[in-house]
């Protein structure tokens, strides 16, 4: 077969962009498409997120996300300056409002420092330094975290690839997939290429794509929405940086914190409700196929099952802006309804396994290079929601070493033609 690339990405947020960006640094000459449904970049996860640099503090220690994070905090933070994008390092609090909550803070802290994180503990005067106008009855400083501009960080990425000879496919959607022991047919709604290696990076539809190119994730992708205010302009001087709760351990979501942009603005949120569609920014955006699949999919009723208590909890507070209100006052007692602007929901794309249990770490499929009896042909990445965005650069290594290798294992590139999508 003869390719139109030797490597073709399928997915315009940030990570599939960042892969980009690192293929073309780590193989010079190394042919690179990405294909995005949307008409533009970044439309989804990464342009529909509160724009924080995490440090890691809440991974575990010794995953990919522990490492990812803490390393790739400080690389974001340098490709900004860079770059020139907007950015800060405001440092964060995580408070405990309750005595009940002290010992998960202090399992915090020591997960911290054990990911390398420098982490003060402060007692209620020491919140008070920081954000007075939050209440708490002790909490912890993180001096490493920050905020961007993630979806200017995604387009420059999608520049510098194609500085590098990437070229780039908006509003084109992928349709089928035929993998060969030569090389991988795509078709998409403009055409037909030709490639060496798929690489899925497709977030919200990354299982679907799995299937399509022959694979089994053996996961779901379970949609959750994040619904967000943010405080309006007049009350926006009640919170100075970054405000978290202390999270609960046993769901895979950090609780609605206060966030300040790099654009002034200071986001609510979020809470996290199942979402009616991949793509379901609202209530009243319904999917019947999404839906069906999550309703036939298993793990589907074992995550309501054993989550069902929280699950209310957060409806409440998605149909009730005074249940909503309530919640951010046990941080924020100043704040009212009225302070509250209604602000654009994301949708986090959350790998979910047959037994009900909710990936808790980056995971990749398809081709792996320390795996020679893995598929060939294809990577997949199966689960990359928060903190995907803060580790886009070393997670983007990662999908292109795999990537690189799964190439040159297939033989390299046979030669090829000129055209891509629509030729």
């Amino acid at each position: 077969m003869r390719y139109d690339v030797d490597v073709l990405v399928v997915g315009g947020g940030i990570v599939g962009l960042s892969t980009a960006y690192a293929l073309t640094r780590a193989q010079p000459g190394v042919q690179v498409a990405v294909l995005e449904k949307e008409q533009a970049l970044a439309a989804h996860q990464t342009g529909r997120n509160s724009g924080v640099i995490h440090s890691g503090v809440y991974y575990r220690p010794g995953s990919l996300k522990a490492r990812y994070a803490t390393g790739g905090a400080a690389e974001m933070v340098e490709f900004c300056r860079e770059q020139g994008i907007p950015h800060e390092v405001t440092g964060k609090l995580i408070v405990a409002t309750s005595a009940e909550e002290l010992p998960r803070l202090a399992a915090l802290a020591e997960r911290g420092r054990a990911n390398g994180i420098p982490v003060a503990e402060l007692d209620a005067a020491g919140i008070a330094g920081y954000e007075p106008e939050v209440r708490g009855v002790a909490g912890l400083h993180v001096g490493t975290t920050g905020i961007c501009d993630f979806p200017a960080v995604a387009r420059r990425y999608a520049e510098l690839a194609g500085e590098k000879g990437a070229v780039l496919h908006t509003g084109t959607e992928l349709r089928a997939v035929a993998r060969r022991a030569d090389g991988v047919t795509v078709q998409t709604s403009t055409g037909e290429v030709r490639c060496g290696v798929l690489v899925n990076c497709a977030g919200l539809h990354g299982d679907r794509v799995a299937r399509l190119a022959g694979d089994d994730p053996g996961v779901r992708i379970v949609p959750f929405r994040g619904e967000y205010y943010e405080l309006a302009e007049h009350r926006r001087s009640l919170v100075r940086g970054l405000v978290y709760p202390v999270p609960d351990p046993a769901f895979p979501f950090l609780g609605v914190h206060l966030t300040r942009g790099v654009h002034g603005d200071v986001h609510v949120g979020p809470n996290a409700v199942p979402a009616l569609a991949r793509e379901g920014y609202d209530w009243r955006t319904v999917r019947l196929r999404d839906l069906a699949g999550t309703a036939a999919f298993p793990g589907t009723w074992r995550i309501v099952r054993r989550h069902w208590r929280y699950e209310l909890g957060e409806l409440h507070r998605s149909l009730s802006r005074k249940a909503f209100t309530a919640a951010v006052q046990r941080l924020l007692p100043a704040v009212t309804a009225g302070d509250l602007v209604p602000a654009a929901a994301g949708v986090r794309a959350q790998a979910v396994a047959r037994d009900g249990s909710l990936l808790d770490d980056f995971a990749f499929a398809g081709f792996d290079p320390d795996d020679p009896a893995s598929a060939r042909r294809a990577v997949h990445v199966l689960n990359a929601p928060s903190p995907a965005a803060t580790a886009s650069l070393p997670i983007g290594r990662e999908v292109a070493r795999r990537a690189l290798a799964a190439l040159e294992a297939g033989g390299g590139a046979p030669g090829r033609d000129a055209a891509g999508p629509g030729r």
